[in-house]
C-alpha cells in the first residue's frame, strides 16, 4: 500500500521483520517502515531511534547495515528499491515511554481529552509522566494523553523548573 506502514500480508510481515532485525543488531530500534511505489521503483523509508537517540555516523551505520540485508533477500522486495534512512526527528509525537524519558526536562505541548497545555517533563517510567505545568507537579497516565510534542526553545530552561523536578526527582528515590 503506498504511503502505508507495511504490515499485512507475508511480504510486509516479512520485509518489516527483515528490517527490525538488522535494525537491532545494530543496536537501535525501528520506529516506522514505509513503502511507496516511486515509478518502477518501491521508495523504503525506515525511521530508527534509540534509547539516548541517534547521531549521523550511526544512521550511516543503520543504513548500510539494512541495505546488505535487503541485497541478500530478494523474497522480501519484489522490485528495485531506494532506501532512506532518518531518526524521527523533532516533530515526532511522543508515543512510548522512552520517548518520554529522552524528554526529560524539555518543554512539551500535551493534549488531553479535556484540556491542552504546555509542560515540563520530569520522571517517566512504563506507565505515566511527571509534569511540571503552572508551576504544579501532576502525574499524567499515557493512556490519558491523546497527543503531545516537544515544543523547541531557544533559550535554558527556568532554572526554578529544573529545581522543581530535580527535587522531585531526589523526593521519589
Amino acid at each position: 500500500m503506498p504511503g502505508q506502514r507495511q504490515r499485512a500480508g507475508g511480504a510486509g510481515e516479512k520485509l518489516e521483520q527483515v528490517v527490525a532485525d538488522a535494525v537491532a543488531q545494530a543496536g537501535f530500534e525501528l520506529e516506522e517502515l514505509v513503502v511507496q511505489q516511486a515509478g518502477r521503483k518501491q521508495v523504503v523509508k525506515v525511521i530508527v531511534d534509540g534509547e539516548k537517540g541517534i547521531e549521523l555516523d550511526e544512521v550511516a551505520d543503520v543504513s548500510r547495515a539494512v541495505s546488505a540485508v535487503l541485497d541478500e533477500r530478494d523474497d522480501v522486495l519484489a522490485s528495485a528499491y531506494t532506501l532512506e534512512v532518518s531518526s524521527p526527528g523533532l516533530d515526532r509525537p511522543l508515543t512510548k515511554p522512552r520517548h518520554w524519558r529522552r524528554a526529560r526536562l524539555r518543554k512539551v505541548a500535551v493534549k488531553q481529552a479535556d484540556a491542552k497545555f504546555l509542560a515540563r517533563v520530569g520522571d517517566a517510567d512504563d506507565d505515566g509522566v511527571e509534569l511540571l505545568a503552572d508551576g504544579q507537579l501532576r502525574r499524567v497516565a499515557y493512556t490519558d494523553i491523546e497527543h503531545a510534542v516537544v515544543e523547541v526553545e531557544f533559550s535554558e530552561p527556568p532554572a526554578a523548573e529544573i529545581a522543581t523536578l530535580a527535587h522531585e526527582e531526589e523526593g521519589s528515590r
